[in-house]
């Protein structure tokens, strides 16, 4: 838990974000309350002036299609690594999307302009939301008919499906959202102009070697299974990027772990800490194997998708789970005897946590069973 800053704090968010490869933002709220988590005195301004006006860090997509945000040295490691391999498959699904609309002769063609248009916008303005782009480009104001005869049948726009192919591409970033920190309705700029560097300026073997090699310094020991599904990639490119990393094998309880070639010591005990992790905080979600920090509750704290709902830490395992009430009370259930003097500090970061969040009020966008049960 010392480097995950959970038992001994951090000095910066950018600090945790790089020493966490990363803090997940699918759910804006996870970014700010993960932070609040690892340093003392932390506030909301810290992370959006480290995000939108020093730009120290950037929220990019990352391992699984998922968003993440990450110190910009580590963005294009990140791209290169995971998310170049997506463009493809994203520019594809959609082609086959317009094609299937009906919507122009040639849609591989018509995608094409469309992006080119869109970025030339886009560097053209500066920054934008999606309105404001679609007002500039009328092409993105088409619409598509998706999920026919199911029960997510809808009209869509395409302007989200460009941006989202641009950013697949890392042509553009999300910067400052509209309204409060918990919004995601952000806008869009150009990645080299907003953030001043170049993306694609790693190879992918290169990329996967210093993922690895942070993502171990961070998670090790850890297995196979842990990298491949924490990255999303396959066991053949995992296998290379272990070797290319010098990964040293370790054993594990019932089975075989990694390491980094300097990390083979012994980590020192820390003081048992209570910490309140939201949902999707790095250190829940950062092994597929979790029984020897999660025990048997997996089903009271994680979605069907397998998305971690928020959870109280002690002593590094989870021992329960947590909630906000409408009227901004923070509410709690332990899941195992963690004994009096967990009791007492966990209490006590529940009223800080209350404290810190004063009149916010936010829903975690992934609901997991125990976190609706104590909010009803």
């Amino acid at each position: 838990m010392l480097r995950h800053h959970i038992a001994k704090p951090a000095g910066s968010v950018v600090d945790v974000a790089g020493d966490l490869v990363g803090l997940h933002s699918s759910d804006p709220a996870t970014v700010f309350l993960s932070a609040r988590a690892r340093i003392k005195g932390f506030r909301a301004e810290h992370l959006e002036d480290a995000l939108y006006d020093t730009k120290n860090l950037g929220r990019v997509l990352g391992m699984r299609r998922t968003m993440f945000v990450l110190p910009v040295e580590l963005i294009p490691v990140v791209h290169a690594a995971c998310t170049r391999a997506l463009a493809a498959a994203e520019r594809r699904r959609l082609v086959k999307m317009v094609e299937e609309a009906g919507l122009v002769k040639d849609a591989e063609r018509w995608v094409k302009k469309t992006e080119a248009a869109t970025l030339e916008a886009l560097r053209d303005m500066g920054e934008a939301t999606a309105t404001e782009l679609s007002d500039r480009v009328p092409a993105l104001k088409k619409k598509v008919h998706v999920g026919i005869g199911t029960k997510w049948e809808q009209m869509i726009g395409l302007t989200t499906r460009i941006l989202f192919l641009l950013a697949t591409d890392a042509k553009v970033v999300r910067g400052r959202p509209r309204g409060s920190w918990l919004s995601t309705q952000y806008r869009w700029a150009p990645t080299e102009t907003w953030l001043g560097i170049d993306p694609e300026s790693m190879t992918t073997e290169d990329a996967c070697t210093e993922l690895v090699r942070a993502w171990l310094a961070a998670y090790g020991p850890a297995t196979m299974e842990d990298l491949m599904w924490w990255t999303g990639w396959t066991k053949r490119l995992t296998v290379q990027a272990l070797d290319g990393a010098g990964a040293i094998e370790v054993r594990l309880e019932g089975s075989t772990g990694y390491v980094l070639p300097d990390d083979i010591a012994s980590a020192k005990p820390s003081k048992p800490t209570a910490r309140f992790l939201p949902a999707l905080d790095p250190t829940t979600m950062g092994w597929k194997e979790r029984a020897w920090y999660l025990g048997d509750d997996k089903a009271a704290l994680f979605d069907r998708n397998g998305n971690a709902g928020p959870t109280i830490w002690w002593d590094g395992r989870i021992v329960g789970g947590w909630a906000q009430l409408a009227s901004g009370e923070i509410v709690h259930r332990m899941l195992a005897d963690a004994g009096s003097e967990a009791a007492t500090s966990i209490e006590k970061e529940a009223e800080a946590v209350q404290m810190w969040l004063g009149n916010v009020r936010f829903i975690p966008r992934f609901r997991t069973p125990l976190e609706q049960e104590l909010t009803r």
